[in-house]
């Protein structure tokens, strides 16, 4: 039997200074959590978060997150936040102190609240998230039972972080569509469990065309630190649109190849997730045998934003042939998402198709 299934989170908040209402928002989920973020978040954010519970009835233990999302650090926590009695858990930061906290609210069996200080994943939506060893190389992904019960992104302090971090997750976000347009050809099934719906697709073409329309405007205006309506639009194009697109739609090589590459020692580790998408996602457009014409109109966009386009770009000038072939190892593994493209292609051809993006600059 095939079902169709769509899943979100139960509340998304965005807007510049809305930290300010976190503590009202917590109240109605808990009265006391967990809160999780690095230290140099916490540096950023503490006398915002502090102000917002103020006056609310709820209240949290701060933990610095130690910077794995390893499973050592989430059992580390789940048992930091038995002994906090705690009712929920709050992540405060980037991709990896969010996908913890996700994975010690499971643990717990409570609530969780995710509050973004960039936008340069989606994985702040999603019911899952990538689980890494000590030593971060990628393990595999960790499903929940549900979204998160409220996502909530000031983009007052988005703008504040790196503006790489910002075009970073604009790559990711334009994964979304190339992705789920290859898993919905082979109709396979998503992250959320089900088929692709007609909404998710939909949502992850609305997040393509945001950011060809208003992309270059917003990372401008995130370099000077400013606001404006073409941020706003990104934000949420990199963080909801992205997300349930991603979740609801499916995966395919370019998150794929992504996880290949921690196959590799090197300079290539200093990258973002989003840097390695983007590069992903034009050795998934080879992959498909697209267009060179097509192929360009991604690798300008990338290059517009500082994203990597070339073996340079990506560190991997000096890596042989073998090397590229160990990526593709890892891509084309059966429990990979590069299923959903072809379960035929090798891994020889993904090192091929790697080589023949840099030629295409």
């Amino acid at each position: 039997m095939q079902k169709y299934i769509f899943t979100s989170p139960s509340r998304y908040i965005q807007g510049n200074g809305v930290i300010q209402e976190l503590g009202t928002e917590v109240e109605a989920i808990a009265k006391k959590s967990l809160l999780l973020a690095d230290e140099v978040v916490w540096d950023i954010t503490q006398d915002s978060i502090e102000s917002s519970f103020k006056d609310s009835d709820s209240d949290y233990y701060y933990e610095q997150f130690e910077g794995e999302a390893s499973n050592k650090e989430i059992e580390r926590l789940v048992d930091l936040g038995k002994e906090q009695d705690a009712e929920a858990v709050i992540g405060v930061g980037g991709g990896k102190t969010l996908d913890t906290a996700k994975a010690v609210a499971d643990g717990l069996g409570v609530p969780v609240i995710i509050v973004p200080t960039t936008a340069s994943t989606d994985a702040p939506t999603s019911a899952l998230s990538v689980i890494y060893s000590d030593d971060g190389v990628f393990e595999g992904y960790k499903f929940y039972d549900k979204n998160p019960d409220l996502v909530l992104v000031d983009t007052g302090i988005v703008v504040n972080a790196p503006a790489e971090l910002f075009a970073s997750g604009m790559a990711d976000a334009m994964a979304t569509l190339i992705e789920v347009k290859a898993a919905m050809k082979r109709n396979a099934d998503t992250m959320a469990g089900g088929k692709t719906t007609f909404a998710a697709r939909a949502i992850a073409e609305m997040a393509e065309e945001v950011l060809f329309t208003h992309g270059l405007a917003a990372y401008r205006s995130v370099q000077e630190k400013l606001v404006t309506p073409h941020v706003d639009a990104v934000v949420e194009a990199n963080t909801l649109l992205s997300g349930l697109g991603f979740e609801n739609g499916g995966l395919a090589a370019a998150h794929a190849i992504h996880n290949g590459f921690t196959a590799l020692d090197g300079d290539i580790h200093d990258l973002s997730h989003g840097q390695k998408v983007a590069y992903g996602t034009l050795v998934q457009l080879v992959l498909e045998r697209k267009p060179e014409e097509e192929i360009k109109k991604y690798i300008d966009f990338f290059k517009a934003i500082g994203m990597p386009t070339t073996l340079a770009d990506m560190h991997l000038e000096d890596k042989s042939f073998d090397d590229l072939v160990e990526v593709g190892k890892l891509a084309t593994d059966e429990e990979e998402t590069l299923q959903n493209l072809d379960p035929e292609i090798t891994a020889e051809e993904v090192a091929y198709a790697i080589l023949a993006v840099n030629e295409l600059n």
